[in-house]
C-alpha cells in the first residue's frame, strides 16, 4: 500500500489517477471529469493505492473520503457539488500534470506503481488552460482499453 499526493476519479468503470505538484489543478480537473454523466469522484489530496488481484486499486484516505479541496472555498463534500462519490476504483490510467511539455513529445513511459505499470498521459499547463484535458484523457482511455 502507498499513499500518493493526487486525485482520483472514475469514468464508467475506468479509474484515473491524477498527479502533479501542489497548485497544478489536480482537484479542478478531477471535479470536471467526475461531473460528467459517466463520472464519479474517488479521492482528493491523499490517494491510497493497493494491489488487489494483480490490479492497482485506488481509494481515498479515510479522513478525506467524499471531500475535495477547492482553492478559495475550502474543503467541501462532493455531494454538495452534485457529484457522485465512489469508495474505490481499479486504476487504468495515470495523468501527470506538468508546467511545460515539448511541442511534439515522444509517447510517455508507463507509470510504475507498487510493481505494476499504468498507461500514462502528460498534460502541460497550456493544454489544460485551453480546456483540452478532458478530451485528451478520454482519447487516452479509448487508446488503452483492453
Amino acid at each position: 500500500m502507498v499513499t500518493l499526493h493526487g486525485a482520483c476519479i472514475a469514468l464508467c468503470e475506468t479509474g484515473i489517477l491524477i498527479r502533479g505538484p501542489s497548485g497544478a489543478g489536480k482537484s479542478s480537473l478531477a471535479l470536471l471529469l467526475a461531473a460528467a454523466a459517466d463520472g464519479a469522484f474517488v479521492a482528493d489530496d491523499r490517494v491510497v493505492c493497493t494491489v488487489r488481484e494483480g490490479r492497482l486499486v485506488a481509494c481515498p484516505h479515510p479522513s478525506l473520503a467524499g471531500q475535495v479541496e477547492i482553492r478559495g472555498q475550502g474543503i467541501l463534500p462532493v455531494a454538495e457539488l452534485g457529484i457522485p462519490f465512489r469508495p474505490d476504483v481499479v486504476l487504468d490510467l495515470a495523468v501527470d500534470l506538468v508546467e511545460t511539455a515539448p511541442r511534439l513529445p515522444e509517447p510517455p513511459e508507463a507509470a510504475a506503481l507498487l510493481g505494476l505499470t499504468l498507461p500514462r498521459l502528460v498534460l502541460d499547463r497550456g493544454v489544460r488552460a485551453a480546456g483540452l484535458a478532458p478530451l485528451l484523457i478520454r482519447a487516452a482511455l479509448r487508446k488503452h482499453r483492453p
